[in-house]
């Protein structure tokens, strides 16, 4: 492969940079819902959740291509696919990255409540079982379901309650909406990929309902964060209005398979600029 990454960059695609911000978003939020900002606690949470979202891509690259669900590859770069990286190393590197996960959340865990282990061990076994596992749920639906739990109401609700010890009833309105944008992200990727995965048998909710219908999952997602967002602090709810950009270009449109790889950007980046605009919000109000 003359055009094929080098050995550094290879690992960097695959880590899925444009999917980090469901990572950060979460982790901030929780925090100015709790201020005074414990910014240890808060440092340390970010490592966390940035570990798990790069343990689990790559945990995906691995039990994707072991299946050979990407066999015909229209999204991004995938290690184990490419066949430039043995599938092996690709599953050594995810559990590495769990591992750095789980060290530094049981520093968090011993220094504010033993309770928070059993959590991070279930984030673990989600990152895992999205693709990997004899039955993944990512291949049966509920990846929705598990992103809203753990990028949403765990990550922000966990991030919060670590500051003080004490969980403001604004963090659970705030978790719905940086769960709802997390969930853009995937509704991002599976309709880009719904073709495809009901071709080799990946029933994600996009594959189920098929591209045209598919669409109004992306819509959901944007009302879950105008809902979180309004209930969290006034005038949050405007935020959503910004989604009306990929609404138009993207997921209202004939567009399919390659012509959809723009989504992801626009969703990423929209995450990261309404994750922070609704962080000022929270944090003067």
């Amino acid at each position: 492969m003359s055009n094929s990454p080098g050995p550094i960059r290879r690992w960097v695609l695959a880590a899925r940079i444009r999917t980090l911000p469901a990572a950060v978003v979460p982790v901030v939020l929780g925090a100015v819902a709790a201020r005074p900002i414990n910014v240890s606690m808060t440092i340390t949470a970010a490592l966390v959740s940035l570990s798990l979202q790069i343990a689990t891509n790559y945990a995906n690259d691995y039990s994707d291509g072991v299946k050979g669900s990407d066999a015909t590859r229209v999204g991004p770069f995938r290690l184990t696919a490419s066949g430039l990286v043995a599938a092996t190393s690709v599953r050594s590197m995810a559990m590495a990255w769990f591992g750095v996960a789980a060290l530094l959340g049981s520093i968090i865990a011993f220094s504010t409540s033993w309770w928070l282990l059993v959590i991070g061990a279930s984030a673990i076994a989600a990152g895992w079982l999205y693709t990997g596992g004899p039955h993944p749920y990512g291949y049966l639906g509920l990846g929705e379901l598990f992103v809203m739990i753990y990028f949403g109401f765990v990550a922000t609700v966990g991030t919060a309650y670590i500051q003080h010890q004490h969980i403001p009833s604004r963090a659970w309105w705030l978790g719905l909406a940086a769960g709802s944008m997390a969930c853009t992200l995937l509704e991002a990727n599976n309709l880009r990929d719904a073709d495809q995965d009901r071709l080799v048998g990946k029933r994600t909710l996009a594959a189920r309902l098929g591209r045209e219908r598919g669409s109004w999952l992306y819509v959901a997602c944007v009302v879950g964060v105008g809902l979180g967002a309004g209930f969290a602090v006034a005038r949050g709810t405007i935020l959503a209005a910004l989604y009306l950009i990929p609404l138009r270009s993207y997921v209202f449109t004939p567009r399919r398979g390659r012509d959809l790889l723009g989504l992801l950007q626009q969703s990423a980046l929209l995450q990261l600029a309404i994750g922070a605009l609704l962080s000022v919000l929270v944090f003067l109000a």
